[in-house]
């Protein structure tokens, strides 16, 4: 996680930061300061049993008679039984991942690359033509102010804080990378901002939408965005961009991408970067200029003197540089006409008409140039309408039907996902990589201390299984695959392992002592089910407040809680149940192609005799050496 690139990267290696900075100050505690803990304890008096002092033991004694009873009589002759029926059973925790992986990949669970929340603003802008007289930016902005009103009136001022309105300014920008809003007459924007969430019985996105209903068409208007998103974002849902040598080619094809993206009902606030931009004069030199000895220079020059003005002297006033510019009267230079009684000066002093030496064209002006890669882009843009949680039938349909018939009418067109589509690509990319990287780290990390190349294999067998758990808590919880998710999972990659890990340990060490393989997995289950199960649900408990959590703030981590809690919840069931069933299936593997066990070795690495039995009792009891404890043995 720490080398995702993109806006995600930048935004969650603090996650990283903070979880591994815990690890090892744990890591350190145990080893150093644990045991010193430990070794000036006391052994405390057993707690009365009569009174009110003695209800703590009785109900540690009750949970440990509980958890005794429930590990020898229920969980002991399951796992015998499914360790005899041991590829069905592994079969059928197979099936199950099979089949919730095809149940993601059919979208019957949402996903949403970054998912916007809702805020306390909203923020409503409309973009007009470039150009567009101030009195007519005026006249949306209180078309936008009457629709509000109305709003407000249904759902009380009560929960209005107040209302921010900018004629002649775009919106507030928010988030990475955002800058100074645009400004010019043709935009306008209003800022609504309402009570916290918990003080009002709406949501935002219901206001905006309401908001959005009660405006009626402006025909006027290039662009109207109604935004009640909060926090950081990834862009936009759906951002298609354009790549082609001709600008008036691009121009068209965004209009037509525009259009077909108003097709789809799933989206909202559809935007084109593309605007016609403020009137210009183009002037190109005539046959007769050259003749004259005037070059194109010489006439921009002379134009830029007259209107702009030519500097004419600069000095210095204290601390000050004052330049004077000389340029033409107002009244000779306020109007288009002024330009047709307008005179160049040849090089050899004489005067001629500025329409003799040079043709005059009307165009536009680009108020925003974007490129990659050296090619004019145009991105096209939408946002997901309330209630639609994920793109990803919109983005098949658009790259099977509507990118290919694009490109056949122009070869020469390139057609790119951008906005939050290309930091899904990158972080994807970037994180798969370094996931495999990661799991042969803790591959290498399990090989060398049980000295095995297949045991790190069954342990680690339990991590697809977490994806299992991880889309259970999303369809329980309500939510939407995302971003937090995968990260989630990658996290969970490296927790669910310990469970396993400690089962297969315990089993090795039984092994060592001259039990079966059948043996062994039914005594070291029932002898690590209490730390198994306590690792678990301390794990699932400790995230549960975060899974719970209502505030905006923590709501785009709520995802990542129920992929750890959840993961970890299933998988505790998978190593107590299906690990002992894949560890025989190992065995038999082993017994088929004659290969000795590696485990079944002392701590010199010689081969244990079947019927070896331990010298000493060192504390775990055995078939051979019952335990002298009163209590049930763990």
């Amino acid at each position: 996680m720490f080398f995702v690139p993109g806006t995600m990267g930048k935004i969650f290696t603090m996650i990283p930061t903070v979880v591994i900075s815990v690890l090892l100050l744990s890591l350190i505690e145990s080893f150093f300061v644990l045991p010193a803990h430990l070794g000036h304890a006391k052994v405390t008096k057993r707690l009365p049993r009569k009174g009110l002092i003695g209800i703590p033991g009785r109900v540690q004694r009750a949970v440990a008679g509980g958890l005794a009873w429930f590990t020898q009589r229920v969980y002991r002759p399951t796992v015998a039984a499914l360790v005899r029926q041991r590829y069905i059973t592994f079969s059928v925790a197979l099936a199950t991942f099979i089949l919730t992986v095809g149940y993601v990949a059919a979208g019957k669970v949402a996903f949403n690359f970054f998912p916007q929340l809702a805020g306390d603003v909203v923020t409503v802008e409309a973009r007009l033509p470039y150009g567009t007289a101030l009195e007519n930016t005026e006249q949306v902005r209180a078309v936008l102010a009457d629709s509000l009103d109305t709003v407000v009136e249904e759902y009380g001022a009560d929960a209005i804080r107040g209302v921010y309105t900018r004629v002649g300014q775009g919106a507030k920008q928010s988030g990475p990378g955002a800058g100074d809003p645009d400004s010019g007459s043709h935009l306008v924007a209003l800022e609504v901002a309402l009570v916290p969430s918990d003080e009002r019985a709406f949501g935002s996105a219901d206001f905006t939408a309401r908001w959005e209903s009660l405006t009626p068409a402006l025909p006027k208007v290039d662009a109207l965005t109604f935004n009640s998103a909060s926090g950081p974002g990834a862009g936009q849902a759906v951002a298609v961009q354009l790549l082609h040598p001709d600008t008036e080619v691009l121009a068209t094809l965004s209009e037509e991408v525009e259009q077909i993206l108003y097709s789809y009902p799933g989206l909202r606030n559809i935007s084109n970067e593309y605007s016609s931009g403020k009137t210009q004069l183009d002037f190109h030199l005539s046959p007769q200029a050259r003749t004259l000895g005037l070059s194109s220079n010489d006439v921009a020059m002379q134009l830029r003197s007259r209107f702009y003005g030519a500097e004419a002297i600069r000095e210095q006033r204290g601390r000050n540089e004052i330049k004077v510019m000389a340029r033409l009267p107002e009244a000779e230079r306020s109007s288009e006409h002024d330009l047709d009684t307008l005179t160049i000066r040849t090089p050899r002093g004489g005067q001629v008409p500025l329409h003799y030496v040079a043709e005059l064209d009307r165009g536009r002006a680009a108020t925003a140039i974007y490129r990659q890669d050296g090619q004019r882009t145009i991105t096209v843009s939408a946002e997901l309408a309330v209630g639609v949680d994920s793109p990803r039938e919109i983005i098949s349909n658009l790259e099977k039907e509507v990118f290919p018939s694009l490109k056949e009418e122009h070869p020469r067109l390139e057609i790119e996902l951008a906005g939050a589509q290309r930091e899904q690509k990158e972080s994807f990319q970037a994180l798969g990589r370094n996931y495999i990287f990661a799991l042969f780290v803790i591959f290498a990390l399990l090989a060398v201390p049980f000295r095995s190349y297949v045991q790190p294999i069954i342990i680690m067998a339990v991590i697809p299984f977490g994806f299992v758990g991880a889309v259970i808590g999303h369809v329980v919880m309500g939510y939407g695959l995302s971003i937090m998710s995968v990260f989630g999972l990658v996290a969970l990659s490296g927790v669910v392992v310990n469970d396993s890990l400690v089962l297969i340990d315990a089993t090795n060490r039984q092994r060592r002592r001259g039990k079966s393989a059948m043996q062994a997995v039914l005594d070291g289950g029932t002898g690590r089910l209490r730390p198994i199960l306590l690792t678990s649900l301390t794990t699932f408990f400790g995230l549960a407040p975060m899974m719970a959590e209502t505030s905006i703030q923590a709501r785009f981590l709520i995802p990542m809680a129920i992929s750890l809690g959840f993961g970890v919840l299933l998988v505790t069931f998978i190593v107590l149940l299906v690990v002992p069933a894949l560890y025989m299936i190992i065995e038999d593997l082993r017994d088929l192609f004659g290969v000795a066990d590696p485990t079944a070795v002392d701590d010199q690495g010689d081969a244990v005799p079947p019927d070896w039995k331990p010298a000493q009792f060192d504390g775990e009891p055995n078939e051979t050496q019952p335990s002298s404890r009163t209590m049930p043995a763990e």
